[in-house]
């Protein structure tokens, strides 16, 4: 978006955004019965009133036209590729040894930037579960959601929200990977590796009997393989950018097709239902709509609030992105990143990475890492918790997670990301 279109709002018209955010952040375990019911309320409310102010106010409604649109294409992305794995099942039998769960996890890693985490989360972890059921401890599911629902999907845009509104934004699609890959193999391959010595460790201490059922063979059966098909035309349709719409059409077609040709005992098998879908559809309606101000502010201001070095871009995007919800962190501090170049004419995404690619890359990075340092960072977290509580493992609580896995684990290797990149 050019600079020319900005007017700048009043800074009181972002507690909207700042409403909405804490309100997803603490209100499904301060009242979680309230918000599961009036959700939906909340968070159009919130962004009609963020709009009329756009419209009435500003008389700059073309403004919140074109988040309409990029939600539009968020959302088709996202809930396509949603609909798509679940209509993908596998089947394990046999058990698990540390190696081959650190290979699982790998490949979960990757998958993530094709199915996005949200998808290679819900395609992944069940099968993972039960993979390990004699042995399933609290670290198969930190380590899931460390890894597969966060950290791997830091290659594409189709990987992590975030990087998919950068890719709306004019960040080129191969960027990312060619940019961030060391980052990525980096924190990957570290977290594997202490996750490899933690299960090993429990590998040696469980039964001899369960030890010899974990070096047995293992069988594979993946049902609804057509949809692959489908997947690769949501993959197609990315690089469509014109005409207006085609893009988001094929999405839906995509989506549409693989629920109406998958067989009803896959979904099931799955679990398969919209709410999920439903639920992130209408909180990030709201995002999109109560986030304008806080961008356009940003952008028009970024000079002001001392934040101008490559390594605070690192800790502060991530900061954020770990409490609040990373994708609209990303946005934020894009947009302040383009502020700190408006005096050599920097507008836009791709302005910045002429000027200094180095800030992109940094929110890049903190912005999907970072989701993974409490469940409501990113959005397959709480979703991974869910099923593995249904499932009866044994789940860390909100801040039995941070202190216990991710102050000891995460942060540290995050730490050392910054120290070799970015500091």
């Amino acid at each position: 978006m050019a600079t020319a279109h900005l007017v700048e709002p009043n800074p009181l018209w972002i507690a909207p955004f700042v409403a909405l955010l804490l309100a997803i952040a603490l209100m499904p375990f301060v009242a979680p019965r309230w918000w599961h019911r009036r959700y939906p309320l909340v968070a159009v409310g919130l962004g009609a009133l963020t709009a009329g102010y756009y419209v009435l106010g500003l008389h700059n409604g073309a403004r919140m036209l074109h988040s309409l649109h990029e939600y539009t294409s968020f959302i088709c992305l996202i809930g396509s590729l949603f609909v798509v794995s679940g209509g993908i099942h596998i089947n394990v039998r046999g058990e698990s040894t540390p190696m081959v769960n650190v290979l699982y996890l790998l490949a979960g890693a990757l998958v993530a930037n094709v199915l996005g985490t949200t998808g290679a989360s819900m395609l992944l972890i069940r099968p993972f579960l039960r993979t390990n059921k004699y042995r399933l401890t609290t670290y198969h599911v930190v380590f899931f959601i460390f890894i597969v629902s966060n950290v791997g999907g830091c290659l594409t845009p189709l990987g992590d929200p975030p990087l998919f509104l950068g890719y709306l934004r004019g960040v080129p699609f191969l960027w990312v990977a060619e940019h961030c890959w060391p980052m990525w193999a980096f924190a990957t391959g570290v977290l594997l590796a202490i996750f490899w010595v933690i299960d090993h460790r429990n590998f040696l201490r469980a039964p001899a009997a369960i030890r010899a059922k974990e070096t047995g063979r293992e069988e594979w059966r993946f049902e609804g393989m057509h949809n692959v098909f489908f997947l690769l035309l949501i993959l197609a349709s990315v690089f469509v950018q014109q005409p207006p719409f085609v893009r988001e059409a094929l999405m839906a077609v995509a989506a549409l097709g693989s629920y109406f040709s998958t067989r009803k005992p896959i979904h099931e098998a799955n679990d398969f239902n919209f709410a999920p879908l439903k639920e992130v559809a209408f909180l990030f309606l709201g995002i999109f709509a109560t986030m304008v101000p806080a961008l356009d502010w940003l952008e028009l201001n970024s000079r002001r609030l001392g934040i101008e070095t490559v390594g605070q871009f690192y800790s502060g995007s991530g900061a954020l992105s770990a409490v609040l919800d990373n994708a609209p962190t990303y946005l934020c501090f894009l947009s302040a990143a383009i502020g700190l170049f408006a005096d050599r004419n920097v507008v836009d995404a791709a302005g910045l990475i002429a000027a200094d690619n180095r800030y992109l890359i940094a929110i890049s990075v903190a912005s999907v890492f970072f989701g993974a340092c409490t469940y409501i960072g990113n959005g397959p977290n709480f979703m991974v918790k869910s099923i593995a509580d249904h499932a009866k493992a044994k789940t860390p609580s909100f801040f039995g997670y941070v202190f216990r896995y991710v102050v000891p684990i995460l942060l540290p290797v995050y730490a050392v990301v910054w120290w070799i990149w970015f500091r």
